[in-house]
């Protein structure tokens, strides 16, 4: 994981948790450009995105906040299980850019992000400036649902850091034959956290287990209506090439909708792709130079 320069930040929830968020690049300011606020996905934290942030602060002087929801990475974990959901941690959102004095952003919502996005544009939708959702839409498929409570809720656990990639490798490898040894490195540094020199999932494991009701019969419901809502802002839409979370018809169904989404196939990658490799970098990165000439 590269040596990119950021700041760390805590803060409180409106219960009272303390919460904590990276940021890259110079302070979001009325002078500054539109900042960019990413989100990460149901068990993962800030450090995902270190490598996109990185990038786009660096090489366009853009303001980078990622953010650890209430229970993962180093925000505090909520002793009330309750609260680790999508409509709580909209609300910590809401209040972190309170906290970062962001009147609208450009959102990449990974995952359980893009969920929350869905949220946001309903509660609170003048924060929203451009969204980017990876690898999430109105429609989840249980398959890929089942597949995530399946490797969160297993025993298995990797031994040792230097066992670490290779573990994570036989979980996704099938899904991410892109992936280079370095790449499966990096994310191992993003999933875990060090206690003894030995690598722990950097989450609370009551998030994990909210999912373990799952079957192949539970109903999910879709989110057209607040997708909809996402109808009045520059969209883009990234698919890994393999996911099993995102479909096809779903994305077709998004762009029927969404007159100008631009939709992108993470090539080799599957739930949720890297964002910092070539292909979704280079579609974020025009992306932002559209919206940059639209201004």
């Amino acid at each position: 994981m590269g040596q990119g320069v950021f700041h760390e930040h805590n803060f409180h929830s409106s219960d009272g948790l303390l919460l904590y968020a990276r940021s890259y690049g110079p302070p979001p300011s009325p002078s500054a450009a539109t900042p960019i606020i990413c989100l990460p996905g149901l068990t993962r934290n800030s450090r995902d995105f270190h490598e996109l942030a990185s990038f786009l602060s660096t090489s366009r002087g853009i303001p980078v906040i990622a953010l650890d929801y209430r229970g993962r990475g180093n925000s505090e974990r909520d002793a009330d299980k309750n609260h680790y959901t999508v409509a709580v941690e909209t609300t910590d959102v809401i209040t972190a850019c309170a906290h970062f004095a962001v009147e609208k952003a450009i959102f990449i919502g990974t995952s359980r992000g893009g969920l929350i996005l869905h949220n946001l544009v309903d509660r609170a939708p003048s924060l929203i400036a451009a969204t980017v959702l990876n690898d999430i839409g109105p429609v989840i498929e249980i398959e890929g649902l089942l597949a995530i409570r399946d490797y969160l809720n297993s025993s298995a656990a990797p031994a040792s850091w230097a066992k670490a990639p290779g573990y994570l490798k036989t979980l996704h490898g099938g899904d991410f034959p892109v992936l280079s040894d370095g790449d499966w490195s990096d994310m191992a540094k993003a999933i875990f956290r060090d206690e003894d020199g030995i690598p722990v999932p950097d989450f609370d494991p009551a998030i994990a287990q909210s999912l373990r009701g799952l079957t192949p019969e539970t109903p999910l419901p879709d989110l057209w209506t607040p997708f909809d809502a996402m109808s009045q802002v520059p969209l883009l839409v990234v698919r890994g090439e393999h996911s099993r979370l995102l479909s096809e018809t779903t994305v077709r169904e998004m762009r029927r909708r969404h007159n100008a989404m631009t939709a992108f196939i993470a090539p080799g990658q599957g739930h949720a792709p890297l964002l910092h490799l070539d292909g979704p970098r280079d579609a974020i990165t025009a992306f932002l130079n559209d919206l940059a000439r639209s201004r």
